[in-house]
């Protein structure tokens, strides 16, 4: 229609008139602006990044690709760099831990490592998440022997913790360290075979625990999954996955100077979401930034519970890790693969 200008008209007419440096800009300014999506924006890799908010390319740089590392898992789980410059993490059915070293090579670390009888078939038994005590001794928790035990340089196993108030965990998921030395960690019902309902479950719920000076300390009790959990840099905060279908969010906890969590407030909801997985592992990087798996992906939000876009390995993400000796690279476990991204900030190793 005369007089009008349309979209297309507009894009045909600056790209005509202007030099090769220009037009390239300026269809890249346009397609931004009418929400259109650029094929060639992004450097080839597996998978993708979703860009929300122009300050993800401050954390995330154009350039950076998302590699496919290894494949074959059966629900990879829980990865921790270690100090010996290597990535452990769980096979949770496989019931066994992984590692995979940077020449690519992918092995068996430990076997038995979350259940020492012979789980049922499609179980979730096997260890969960990982991480490491100052001494880096590696820390486990084991979703069918219903603990979080360490793993001793002679390859012994010492139980940190298995009961509260005399009754059996239910299956610790993941685990962080503060940095006066004391083990936080949440204890949802995934290595129950019925979960809530199984007649195992000694438990009335599932609770958020500090571990510190030998003395298990229940904190929360009133989320449905707790799982992933992270502290902010300056440790006033502590976030903790909610993996509920029905509830689908991070938590934000204040921690007081004895430890303990303070004033619960929901940090960020995707209940809506309908793409798949669930808010589950995440790590906070040296700015504050949550890197939380969640529906579609992980979720990069700002400490103002802002979310700036999200990186979507072709598979949905159960957790992730800083690793390299500088902790800029993101090592994400993804059901059968193992991922990983470069980013221009990092966070801190365990």
């Amino acid at each position: 229609m005369q007089g009008k200008l349309y979209p297309n008209m507009l894009m045909r007419l600056l790209y005509n008139r202007a030099s090769r440096a220009m037009r390239t800009n300026c269809v890249a300014a346009l397609c931004l602006l009418l929400g259109l999506e650029l094929a060639a924006a992004q450097p080839a890799g597996a998978g993708k990044i979703l860009r929300v908010d122009p300050a993800l390319d401050e954390l995330i740089p154009r350039s950076a690709v998302i590699e496919k590392l290894a494949e074959g898992f059966a629900f990879s789980e829980g990865p921790v760099w270690t100090r010996e410059g290597y990535l452990l993490f769980s096979d949770i059915p496989r019931n066994v831990i992984m590692k995979w070293s940077p020449g690519g090579q992918v092995s068996v670390f430990r076997e038995r490592s979350g259940y020492d009888g012979v789980p049922p078939p499609r179980s979730q038994f096997g260890s969960n998440g990982l991480t490491l005590d100052k001494q880096g001794r590696l820390i486990i928790c084991e979703h069918g022997n219903a603990r979080v035990t360490r793993l001793e340089k002679d390859g012994s196993a010492t139980v940190l913790a298995s009961h509260y108030e005399g009754k059996r965990l239910n299956s610790p998921n993941d685990a962080v360290y503060k940095s006066d030395g004391s083990l936080y960690f949440t204890d949802p019902p995934y290595g129950l075979l019925k979960q809530d309902e199984d007649p195992k479950k000694e438990l009335k719920f599932n609770g958020i625990y500090r571990l510190a000076g030998g003395k298990l300390q229940l904190l929360y009790s009133e989320m449905e999954r707790p799982n992933g959990l992270a502290f902010s840099p300056d440790e006033k905060y502590l976030y903790v996955a909610n993996s509920d279908v029905k509830r689908k969010l991070w938590m934000r906890f204040e921690v007081a100077p004895d430890g303990t969590l303070a004033n619960p407030t929901v940090f960020f909801d995707v209940s809506n979401e309908t793409a798949d997985g669930l808010p589950d592992g995440l790590k906070v990087d040296r700015r504050g930034n949550l890197y939380a798996t969640g529906p579609g992906g992980i979720w990069v939000i700002s400490p103002e519970g802002k979310h700036l876009g999200t990186i979507q390995p072709p598979e949905p993400p159960a957790n992730c890790a800083w690793g390299d000796s500088d902790g800029r690279t993101l090592y994400m476990t993804a059901r059968s693969g193992l991922y990983r991204i470069r980013l221009a900030v990092g966070g801190n190793l365990p």
